[in-house]
């Protein structure tokens, strides 16, 4: 695998196609996203990172300033930039409460979220799917996008509940204004 790493070195989805970029997504910049596991560019602890790379899966401590008023959802978007591929690939996609200031160690745990999360589809499938980059590939950056929407998300146009919608077709379907945003990067590499 480490060959395969090296082999793929220079090949990287980039910053450009996240979801931070999108032009539906764009707002203010004021909110404050903090991990009590990683600061912002740092790396990330083994527990959080994917199971069969001898991590626990359990996504970490997230907590951020109050979001603005008049917030009606918090949506939550885990992306690899550095991912081998044409885009980012997306870990995980969740839609919060705003009410909660906070998400506790495996808060996004497909089998038990926390009260206040909805888990929706990601690149990987439902809830927080941690690191596990290609051994010697490099770093890989994983950056925590969170979106403050003016207006709850619950369907995109047609008829396709966001449950059911794949990120490349739910992100760009989303038309509430984001009254704020911030984001926290974390790093592993393998």
């Amino acid at each position: 695998m480490t060959l395969l790493g090296r082999l793929l070195n220079n090949r990287r989805a980039g910053e450009t196609g996240t979801a931070w970029n999108m032009p539906n997504l764009q707002g203010p910049e004021l909110l404050t996203l903090t991990s009590k596991h990683f600061s912002n560019g740092e790396g990330m602890p083994l527990e959080h990172c994917a199971k069969h790379i001898g991590g626990d899966d359990l996504s970490p401590h997230l907590a951020w300033t109050p979001p603005p008023p008049g917030t009606a959802q918090l949506l939550l978007i885990v992306e690899d930039i550095d991912v081998p591929m044409a885009k980012p690939a997306v870990h995980c996609v969740v839609l919060i409460d705003p009410a909660s200031g906070h998400l506790g160690p495996g808060a996004l745990s497909a089998r038990e979220p926390a009260i206040g999360v909805r888990l929706l589809r990601s690149t990987i499938g439902r809830g927080y799917h941690g690191p596990a980059p290609i051994k010697g590939h490099g770093p890989h950056h994983y950056i925590f996008q969170l979106f403050a929407l003016s207006t709850p998300v619950d369907r995109i146009p047609g008829s396709t509940p966001v449950d059911r919608a794949r990120p490349r077709v739910l992100l760009p379907a989303i038309t509430a204004p984001v009254l704020d945003r911030g984001r926290l990067t974390g790093v592993f590499e393998r």
